[in-house]
């Protein structure tokens, strides 16, 4: 007789976790009791004003500080009790390029593979695959001083991918890159993050965590104010809407009157913005897939046509001018 098991979802693996997570300096809190939880194969980006504890907490995940209270670990390292084991399996680049000026970008590399004692063949063999996958096979064996800012950041990176991490920590990798080359280095993350690497960013730009993440912290006073995906974060902010377009007037009349009656918005009647000569009515909407149904559902139920919809959302700009307060 066979017998049927219910199937269950499995939580992702977590790579990197803290618990209370603390730091000061003297009398200055920097960490004042953070909790992560990063999944495996994932881009998890920390947001936070300048002097928020990011790079903080980056040198402590990455065991360049110790931590003054709290608990982590690092793809299933310990960091206080097995601090070799987490390096033995990160990578980090740091806000400042750490490659060495005086020597060309293979001899760089192949510093590296020493450092790591792949051997000569294997580690000559390794910067040569990683020069390649760079786009700096051409320029290899040119001086650093010679270099654009974005090669120095791709040669930066490909150094820290020298010992195959799981792990990478990016401290504002492309602070002071032109578009096109910060374009260059997300499509390298992307890349990456297909082969199974977690990459842990820190980042100014928003439109870049926009851009790469699917997990974003936001950090400020110390303490992680907001957790989630980029949709999730967007929704904690007011100042989203629908608009519809209908055919005519008839049809833009009624619809206010459908939409108004309503509990579309925290269970309240709709405050519906009607605009006559652009025949459209608008409404407030937290931008999720349930507003927009139970908007389409009840113009459906009162017959009448839409023509064209939009749902707009506050981007990350509102978001973290929201949950850090503007300080200008």
């Amino acid at each position: 007789m066979a017998v049927m098991t219910k199937k269950t979802e499995t939580a992702p693996a977590l790579t990197i976790m803290t618990t209370d997570l603390r730091k000061a300096y003297g009398r200055k809190t920097v960490l004042d009791g953070i909790d992560l939880r990063v999944p495996a194969g994932t881009v998890f980006a920390l947001l936070g004003p300048n002097g928020a504890g990011k790079t903080t907490t980056v040198r402590i995940l990455s065991t360049l500080i110790e931590a003054d209270g709290g608990q982590a670990s690092v793809a299933g390292h310990d960091l206080a009790a097995a601090p070799e084991a987490v390096r033995r399996v990160i990578g980090v680049t740091g806000q400042f390029s750490a490659v060495d000026n005086l020597l060309s970008a293979r001899e760089n590399l192949i510093l590296m593979a020493d450092l790591y004692r792949l051997g000569r063949r294997p580690g000559r063999h390794r910067a040569a695959a990683l020069l390649e996958r760079f786009g700096l096979s051409e320029a290899a064996d040119q001086p650093i001083s010679t270099y654009s800012g974005g090669m120095r950041r791709r040669l930066d990176l490909a150094m820290t991918l020298v010992g195959e991490p799981r792990v990478i920590f990016l401290d504002e990798p492309t602070a002071g890159l032109d578009p096109r080359s910060r374009r260059e280095l997300w499509a390298i993350v992307r890349e990456l993050v297909a082969d199974g690497v977690t990459i842990f960013l820190t980042t100014q730009y928003l439109e870049e965590a926009d851009q790469l993440a699917g997990l974003i912290g936001v950090l400020d006073g110390g303490r992680i104010v907001a957790e989630g995906t980029v949709a999730e974060l967007k929704r904690l902010v007011p100042g989203g809407h629908i608009t519809v377009h209908f055919a005519g007037p008839a049809a833009l009349t009624a619809a206010a009157v459908a939409l108004a009656a309503t509990g579309l918005v925290n269970e309240e009647r709709a405050t519906v913005a009607v605009d006559g000569d652009a025949l459209t009515a608008q409404l407030p909407s937290d931008g999720s897939i349930g507003s927009l149904r139970s908007v389409l559902d009840r113009l459906d139920a009162a017959g009448i046509a839409v023509e064209d919809l939009s749902v707009h959302t506050p981007d990350l700009d509102d978001v973290f001018l929201a949950l850090t307060g503007d300080r200008r």
